[in-house]
């Protein structure tokens, strides 16, 4: 089970990989950055990102999975067991940037954010192996 530092090596090792952080939504902090930036600042990144997550992961439209609102109160209940959004992707003309939110033992606001090359990266394969980054990451 890797750590932040083996988590973010992990997923620099990704085809297109052009940077990865480790981010809190909460505080908008990076707790672990890799590679490069999009904007030349990770702690810049990791406040930008962390806004476009904080959005997604606490707006109904996202988070209700399309339920009828006679299921609404089973489902924020079952949204309480783990994060309210699996992933997001952006889109950019240059890159992919893949924000996949991380299950912990305790409150998951905290996200693993990989920025690929368009033309050499796999948007599949990336989501594949965050996904499993994810599940393994340990935050001690």
């Amino acid at each position: 089970m890797p750590g932040i530092d083996e988590c973010l090596r992990e997923a620099m090792a990704v085809p297109g990989a052009r940077g990865a952080s480790l981010v809190d939504w909460t505080s908008g902090l990076a707790l672990g950055t890799a590679g490069e930036s999009p904007v030349g600042d990770h702690e810049t990144t990791a406040a930008e990102t962390a806004e476009l997550a904080r959005a997604a992961a606490e707006y109904d439209s996202f988070t209700a999975g399309g339920k009828e609102p006679a299921e609404s109160a089973q489902s924020a209940e079952s949204l309480s067991k783990g994060p309210p959004v699996e992933d997001l992707i952006v889109t950019t003309r240059g890159g992919y940037h893949l924000l996949r939110f991380v299950e912990t033992a305790f409150d998951s606001s905290v996200f693993l954010h990989l920025w690929l090359d368009r033309d050499t990266g796999n948007l599949a394969l990336a989501r594949i192996r965050l996904r499993d980054l994810a599940e393994r990451l340990v935050l001690g």
